[in-house]
């Protein structure tokens, strides 16, 4: 598995005598592999008092106020419950409650739902908050899973101090927080195929011409300078220097660390006047995908493809990794980064279904399903501090997360 971590170059304690307040953030990471694919889901949290935790982890934090990271091996059991088989139940299709305000949602293998989908439906356990769908039988009988997404798993989980001012309150427990809200939920079940695309999960609010669509430029971020400067930090850590990068789905910025320093750039957008503006490019290509997903170049053309915020409007996104797949050279890594806002007019249905891991396994998928990519991976970055002068910031007080998926092709 990859070693980049997305709290790479955020540690250090400041110098005595700086006039710098003591950090008081602590990220906290969790790595794991499931099905020979490695993840790792940080958070960033206001740093407790070692006090307030279990006598194994006060000394344990105590020791990370050092600087260096602290990792520890977690068993299964030891930080979540274990695996329960009896937590493997059959309910009859007809109990899933699929109305959802004005969406209409249907049961799919693999996916998770919110408890209340299944209330009232027998052998459902009590208080379940969340559950996921191993399986539907041809009759519509659904095995559903009630374990944590991550129970039976070997886990590895870091700490270190960094340098930060996350907003919030410290976390009563920081193994609990690390493995909470989401972590696992990116995963295959048992390295079964996830049902993410079915007939209508390609389908748009807005089915018309992306070409109109894209037809006026918009030199506007998409997301907050703490997200696009971890985004930076994601291809300056998985990315080879001096490469020939393909920029897939761009626009008048590449997000490229400079300190890449590519040896060529190309970059294929939607909107001419955008890519113009693009002072990295060094080839542009006006082209709509979702038209013709062949890209314009010949076999192993790359070193690397980066796509940025963007791979929630494919609509043929399997066929695009494929084309992917062809221009890159052996070795040559794929990177796709979103985050959690994006145009829904044009975003693929699924998308907007999904809680914010299970995209990174709706990602996931497509590599899976493209093939001819190994060396998968997967990296999560929350709660960061929304940077002060940001439009948002009065509204959000968290910095956009940042999620990463990708693959080297082989």
């Amino acid at each position: 598995m990859h070693e980049y971590s997305p709290l790479d170059d955020m540690g250090g304690q400041p110098a005595q005598g700086s006039g710098v307040k003591p950090l008081q953030a602590l990220g906290i990471s969790l790595r794991w592999v499931s099905g020979g694919v490695g993840h790792r889901d940080c958070r960033v949290v206001p740093r407790p008092e070692p006090a307030s935790q279990s006598p194994g982890l006060r000394e344990w934090l105590g020791s990370a106020a050092g600087g260096c990271p602290l990792t520890r091996a977690i068993a299964p059991g030891a930080l979540l419950p274990d695996w329960n088989e009896d937590l493997l139940r059959s309910v009859p299709g007809g109990f899933f409650r699929s109305i959802r305000g004005r969406i209409t949602v249907q049961p799919r293998a693999g996916r998770f739902y919110p408890g209340h989908f299944l209330a009232g439906a027998p052998g459902v356990p009590e208080g379940s908050t969340a559950f996921r769908i191993a399986a539907i039988s041809p009759d519509g009988v659904m095995t559903v899973d009630f374990n944590h997404p991550l129970a039976g798993i070997d886990l590895e989980l870091e700490l270190r101090v960094v340098n930060s001012d996350p907003p919030g309150s410290p976390p009563g427990d920081l193994g609990r927080a690390a493995v909470m809200n989401g972590p696992g939920m990116q995963a295959r079940w048992r390295d079964q195929p996830t049902d993410f695309l079915h007939g209508e999960a390609l389908a748009r609010g807005d089915d018309g011409p992306d070409s109109a669509f894209y037809a006026v430029p918009r030199m506007v971020q998409h997301l907050d300078d703490t997200a696009l400067d971890r985004i930076r930090h994601v291809y300056r850590g998985l990315l080879p220097k001096g490469g020939v990068v393909l920029d897939l789905m761009s626009s008048w910025t590449s997000h490229l660390d400079p300190a890449l320093a590519p040896q060529r750039v190309a970059g294929l957008g939607m909107n001419a006047d955008e890519l113009a503006a693009n002072p990295v490019l060094t080839e542009r290509v006006v082209h709509d995908l979702n038209t013709d997903p062949r890209l314009p170049w010949p076999e192993a053309s790359f070193d690397a493809v980066i796509c940025t915020v963007s791979v929630e409007y494919l609509t043929s996104p399997v066929e695009v990794f494929r084309e992917i797949r062809r221009v890159l050279r052996p070795g040559g890594r794929f990177v796709a980064t979103f985050s959690n806002r994006w145009f829904p007019p044009k975003a693929i249905a699924v998308w907007a279904e999904l809680h914010e891991f299970e995209r990174m396994g709706l990602v996931l998928e497509l590599f899976l399903r493209a093939g001819g990519f190994t060396g998968l991976g997967t990296c999560s970055l929350r709660g960061l501090p929304r940077p002060p002068g940001d439009q948002y910031a009065d509204r959000l007080a968290t910095s956009d997360p940042v999620y990463a998926v990708w693959g080297e092709a082989s």
